[in-house]
């Protein structure tokens, strides 16, 4: 097995930790060997419908009001300083967490903030093409959006136990062309405490050994197996 000495400085976010949660292995030959999992056309839609609702958010934002569609299904209100909201969402220059002992940063970009008595409370557009499963929202997202309240929490604002996620999916097409969507805000647990073990177990793991090739729950490591032994 490969082994790789310990990193002077490891970036991670999120997304990363996402693939650590899903393969350790293909996360750690991501990381240290560059050895990235194949990637298909990645859709453009879902990215033009983030930056359209980012700066229909904006215009609410500066009326200190909510949308209407989430108005009265969430807590608190979006915080009010757009310059800081625009900072927040760019990755470089987002929020980000720097652990000196491990040499190590979280680092990422939220698309929202909501602000309920001066706790900080993460929101997150999600564009899809059907209604969201129950259950689902967790599964999936509740690392990011522990992250989130892990960097919010080491840049010094209070946070809650929870986060927003804010579904957009079709609904119909009128004569115009106009297409029509259902929005389903969902509150998911968000505990930063486990952001942090999350990253600090995707630490200790990228400074070992290769996780074992014989890994078989991953369909990418199984195709490996297979076919490049």
């Amino acid at each position: 097995m490969s082994f790789i000495p310990p990193m002077s400085t490891i970036r991670l976010s999120p997304s990363t930790l996402n693939l650590f949660n899903d393969c350790p292995r293909c996360f750690w030959l991501h990381m240290n060997k560059k050895l990235h999992r194949p990637r298909g056309i990645f859709p453009s839609l879902p990215g033009g419908m983030d930056n359209v609702i980012k700066v229909f958010y904006d215009t609410y934002r500066k009326r200190d009001k909510l949308p209407p569609e989430i108005e009265g299904q969430v807590e608190g209100k979006l915080i009010p300083d757009i310059e800081l909201m625009a900072k927040w969402r760019n990755w470089r220059t987002g929020l980000e967490y720097h652990d000196e002992i491990r040499e190590a940063t979280l680092f990422g970009a939220l698309d929202d903030c909501l602000v309920d008595d001066n706790y900080y409370i993460p929101l997150d557009y999600k564009t899809r093409g059907y209604t969201p499963k129950d259950g689902a929202s967790e599964k999936y997202y509740g690392n990011q959006i522990s992250c989130y309240n892990l960097l919010l929490k080491e840049n010094g604002f209070k946070v809650r136990d929870y986060g927003y996620l804010v579904y957009y999916y079709p609904k119909s097409v009128r004569k115009d062309g106009l297409v029509q969507f259902n929005v389903k805000p969902i509150k998911i647990k968000a505990d930063a405490e486990t952001g942090r073990d999350t990253f600090e177990r995707a630490l200790k793991l990228l400074k070992g050994q290769e996780p074992n090739k014989k890994y078989t729950g991953c369909e990418y490591c199984s195709w490996n197996n297979e076919y490049l032994d």
